[in-house]
């Protein structure tokens, strides 16, 4: 009897200890990374993607590498026209785009200061800019240039211009 109490405290003393082991935690041994380990946003963060060609996408790099294709024997032809008349077409459109990129090329870096506009907009602690016609904001298009020739609105009257009778409907 004494045998089979020696084993019962064994068997209990081991299954006790398995099930401490089971849910302890997990010791995990700390290595340092490689370049081989790295994470994947940590590889794309690191990437250059202009290294080979750093003013690629520069403003105004367009027009050094980009061109129509040129139409071949077996290339599409709107039906009704012949192919100089649709070469003239596509001749056209390409002279109209690349004028509009020039034209916004020649735009490129050209700022308004804020300092000056605000200078220029005559703001004062009186607040008299507050009555001027937009309140200090700068229109893209001007009717009048000369702002002497520009209509004043005095707060009476129809500002849509329409003429009004005196008889109501």
């Amino acid at each position: 009897n004494a045998e089979i109490m020696k084993m019962k405290v064994i068997a209990l003393l081991v299954a006790t200890l398995s099930v401490a082991t089971a849910f302890a935690p997990q010791v995990v041994s700390s290595r340092s990374t490689t370049a081989l380990n790295e994470k994947f946003w940590d590889k794309v963060a690191g990437m250059d993607l202009f290294a080979p060609n750093p003013d690629i996408n520069k403003y105004g790099q367009r027009g050094k590498k980009v061109k129509q294709g040129s139409i071949g024997s077996n290339s599409y032809v709107p039906a009704g026209l012949s192919l100089s008349e649709y070469q003239k077409i596509r001749q056209k459109d390409v002279a109209k785009r690349d004028a509009s990129y020039k034209r916004n090329v020649a735009k490129a870096g050209k700022y308004t200061d804020f300092t000056d506009w605000y200078v220029k907009r005559g703001t004062e602690e009186g607040g008299g800019w507050l009555k001027a016609a937009g309140r200090g904001h700068t229109f893209a298009k001007l009717k009048y240039e000369d702002l002497s020739q520009q209509k004043k609105y005095d707060g009476t009257g129809n500002i849509f211009g329409k003429k009004t009778s005196g008889k109501k409907k």
